[in-house]
């Protein structure tokens, strides 16, 4: 039975973008505060300023205003933006090569710092430098079996580490000394600090696109074989029941209690509480799928769009009206991370009245007893 988590709201329409130029179309997205930025596959980098509005009847709108859009001079698609707001910067992957532009203006740093040589790329979110004006990259270089970290300044670039990898990685997330790989054939942790690696488990890359998603500290989200969405720590162990996805799933964001997955027909939302799938949203052509400071925002080649999650208080009381006094007290133990304990405790004793009341309505006495006491 479904949940009514999230509610998909259109952020960028197709016109803003490109106006009757149908050959444009979007290949990455990124998202720092207000500020939307936009990479296609004519070279261009579009910046919009996001607006949120709620209407009195709680209905939440997007405004898109277009600041300014500017060509990078080559005849390649935009592979990348990482923004890094503490040093007014944004990266940009193209043609093998990071730039850093300036986020205002997109203009580039005056000192022509890049990184060469990446195939992809992603920042440590949890940084091991300590120092707040620079940021750490991690690039899969376009040399075999090769992965380089980076630190990277306002204006300048500095290589800290050259690791080379026991097959070809294709895609990597990142958290302090460790990274986690999606390799040709297997998922590996590795510290780069001092050498050692860790196997996860067999994975194909040439059948399907593995996905490897930082979720939290030293732990990570992988698609993993069967359609299973996979928890993984550093240390190589799963504290957490795998999600059962479609098996062709092409994106995952995190916005807790919730794991949302893109295929190429659907949106699907599982809850990490129980792993069941709550909802589900069709949603074709959609080729991203990325969480932003926890706003989760999905994109075809032609349109982006904002998955806004419903209060967590109206999902609860949504699940007692269906008498899904279980999943209700589940989802009302995982929001203790997200409300402040004094809030809380008044909403969970309210909540355990509610479905005391409801396990007492269906005769089920000594259920009720327990909720009440």
């Amino acid at each position: 039975m479904s949940v009514k988590a999230f509610k998909l709201v259109s952020a960028v329409e197709r016109e803003m973008l490109m106006g009757d130029k149908n050959y444009i179309n979007i290949e990455c997205i990124e998202c720092c505060g207000k500020n939307l930025y936009i990479g296609t596959n004519d070279c261009f980098i579009y910046h919009f300023l996001l607006d949120e509005k709620i209407s009195t009847a709680g209905k939440i709108t997007f405004t898109a205003t277009k600041q300014l859009h500017k060509y990078l001079g080559l005849k390649k698609p935009v592979g990348e933006l990482k923004a890094a707001s503490a040093l007014t910067r944004l990266l940009v992957l193209c043609d093998n090569t990071i730039t850093l532009v300036n986020m205002m203006n997109l203009e580039p740093v005056p000192t022509g710092a890049r990184i060469k040589g990446a195939v992809t790329f992603t920042l440590n979110e949890n940084p091991v430098s300590g120092d707040p004006f620079c940021v750490e990259v991690c690039i899969i270089s376009v040399k075999r079996r090769t992965i380089q970290m980076f630190m990277v300044f306002e204006d300048r670039v500095q290589i800290v580490k050259e690791v080379f990898t026991p097959e070809q990685p294709c895609a990597v997330a990142v958290d302090g000394y460790y990274l986690c790989l999606a390799l040709t054939t297997q998922y590996i942790i590795l510290n780069y600090n001092n050498g050692v690696s860790q196997d996860l488990f067999p994975y194909c890359s040439d059948e399907k696109r593995p996905i490897v998603k930082r979720i939290g500290r030293q732990e990570f989200l992988l698609a993993g074989p069967g359609g299973l969405g996979m928890f993984a720590t550093v240390d190589g162990i799963s504290q957490r029941a795998p999600v059962h996805w479609s098996e062709n799933v092409i994106g995952a964001a995190l916005c807790f209690p919730y794991v949302v997955a893109l295929d190429d027909e659907f949106i699907t939302v599982h809850s990490m509480l129980d792993q069941q799938q709550k909802q589900t949203l069709p949603f074709k052509e959609g080729h991203i799928l990325q969480d932003f400071e926890g706003k989760v925002i999905v994109a075809t080649n032609k349109g982006v769009y904002i998955l806004v999650p419903l209060p967590l208080e109206k999902q609860i009381q949504d699940l007692l009206a269906s008498h899904r006094v279980e999943e209700a007290l589940v989802l009302a133990k995982g929001a203790r991370r997200n409300i402040p304990k004094e809030k809380f405790q008044v909403m969970y004793k309210r909540i355990l009245q509610q479905a005391g009341f409801i396990q007492f309505a269906q005769l089920q006495f000594l259920e009720a007893k327990e909720l009440f006491r």
